[in-house]
């Protein structure tokens, strides 16, 4: 850190400030997206984050800048998660005729949204983490997160995905080593991933080819090319939507009951969670354009497509640099 911009920053320089914090941006960013599993509200508590960091830097006592930052960003999200009323209640019952009729319950946590390849930061953690960085932003890990107690939520992730010491959790914490190490301890035997155990290495060819045989049967609108690609145990979760299908056919059954199945669509290909994604788009009947539907995101393993999420947010096209409409190439 170079000491003149400090100085210049403390003084009131907002450029010089921005130098100072702007490397740390995106993988704050992450961390925040990790303890909350939002990607919108993890952008809206980085930038809490900045403001309390801009409003308290004449108090910043100039040794680690990152470790004070994650310090702020931490406490911030942990009130954020205090605070209930920040984050609303979602319904939990379904109509007995619509088509979530025979689905198992989901404790998937409803606000949980996918966070974009192209935003994560690669960070070098610490000699005492436990996860590698593919493991650390998955879809099911972060999941698994949300169902901890906040303070083993954030003793884990300081830990054990950037590897902090335990000296440098407690002071982030306001608390001790010893606190830390104990809610460390529950941390890990009550976080329950759920995600297969063999997962196809992302961005392989292999995956890739996964991936392509799967969007073309759904554009064919081939249902028995889809059951096909599922393993055994394959799983679809819809996000907010509190229920979740087992297996190939109760999730074909699913998509034949479903607009999404009969219509015209157009598919983008992305990625989130180092996982392959695509956003999907539905033809508007009234205009010669496909709007914005939908992102799924697919946990591959093998040969296989173990996992489908998707999400229902059109907000969330944004984010990863989708558009919200696609013109119809058949149109003039």
């Amino acid at each position: 850190m170079n000491d003149s911009v400090l100085v210049r920053a403390q003084s009131g320089d907002s450029d010089a400030f921005a130098e100072l914090t702007d490397p740390y941006r995106r993988e704050i960013h992450v961390h925040c997206y990790r303890i909350l599993g939002s990607f919108q509200d993890a952008e809206d508590l980085l930038q809490e984050t900045l403001l309390s960091a801009w409003q308290a830097l004449d108090r910043f006592d100039g040794r680690s800048l990152r470790a004070w930052l994650y310090r702020i960003a931490t406490n911030r999200c942990l009130n954020y998660l205090r605070d209930s009323s920040r984050r609303p209640t979602v319904a939990t019952a379904a109509n007995s005729g619509s088509p979530f009729a025979g689905a198992a319950h989901s404790d998937e946590p409803w606000w949980l949204e996918p966070y974009p390849d192209s935003l994560i930061e690669a960070v070098e953690p610490g000699p005492e983490a436990r996860y590698d960085a593919r493991e650390s932003i998955a879809l099911s890990f972060v999941a698994g997160l949300q169902h901890l107690p906040t303070q083993q939520r954030a003793a884990l992730v300081l830990r054990d995905v950037l590897g902090f010491s335990a000296a440098e959790v407690a002071e982030m914490l306001d608390s001790t080593p010893a606190s830390v190490n104990s809610a460390l301890q529950r941390a890990r035997a009550g976080l329950q991933p759920s995600g297969p155990d063999r997962v196809t290495l992302p961005r392989s060819p292999h995956e890739a080819q996964v991936v392509d045989r799967f969007i073309d049967a759904i554009q064919q609108g081939d249902l028995d090319r889809v059951v096909a690609l599922l393993t055994d145990d394959a799983r679809l979760k819809m996000p907010p939507e509190p229920f979740e299908f087992h297996g190939p056919f109760p999730i074909a059954e699913f998509l034949q009951q479903v607009a999404f199945w009969r219509e015209d669509l157009k598919m983008v290909q992305t990625r989130a969670n180092n996982d392959p994604a695509f956003g999907y788009y539905r033809k508007d009947p009234n205009a010669d354009v496909y709007r914005a539907s939908g992102i799924f995101v697919l946990t591959i393993s093998e040969d296989q497509i173990s996992s489908m999420t998707r999400f229902g947010d059109k907000s969330l096209f944004a984010c990863f640099g989708l558009p919200r409409t696609i013109l119809d190439p058949l149109k003039p």
